[in-house]
């Protein structure tokens, strides 16, 4: 389960970024994010996430499966992204399951899901990867 301060939870919140929010889509979820600014004496999360799963993914029972193995690749992922933004962007993103989500192992839906997030915040003009630190005699020569 992820925190409270980590789910995007009203209807609101989802239309916004289903709207506003720049696309990427794999072969098994379509990644919507949205990147914003938050003051700095506000201590919000510093990405919030969401998931919509359809019936067309399956029955009850798979279509919470398939939540939960998301929300556990999410959990994972987003702190990792997140870090590569700028002091002060907040994150949010939705992840919407299409009915191949089901059928992926761990490691395929990890890859799309990863995947997906890179796409989007490449689109959105951010920096998909951390950059690696410089050595000492680098930025001597820089």
């Amino acid at each position: 389960m992820l925190p409270v301060e980590h789910r995007i939870r009203t209807p609101r919140e989802f239309g916004t970024v289903m709207k506003t929010g720049t696309r990427a889509g794999t072969r098994s979820v379509v990644v919507v994010l949205v990147l914003s600014q938050q003051r700095p004496e506000h201590h919000i999360a510093p990405w919030r996430c969401g998931f919509i799963v359809s019936k067309a993914v399956g029955n009850a029972v798979i279509r919470h499966r398939t939540t939960r193995r998301l929300r556990h690749i999410v959990r994972d992922l987003l702190p990792e992204f997140s870090a590569t933004l700028p002091a002060g962007t907040r994150m949010d993103v939705v992840v919407r399951a299409l009915a191949a989500s089901a059928e992926l192992d761990h490691e395929q839906l990890s890859a799309d899901v990863r995947s997906g997030i890179k796409r989007a915040l490449r689109k959105a003009g951010a920096a998909a990867e951390p950059t690696p630190p410089q050595s000492e005699t680098e930025n001597r020569h820089v």
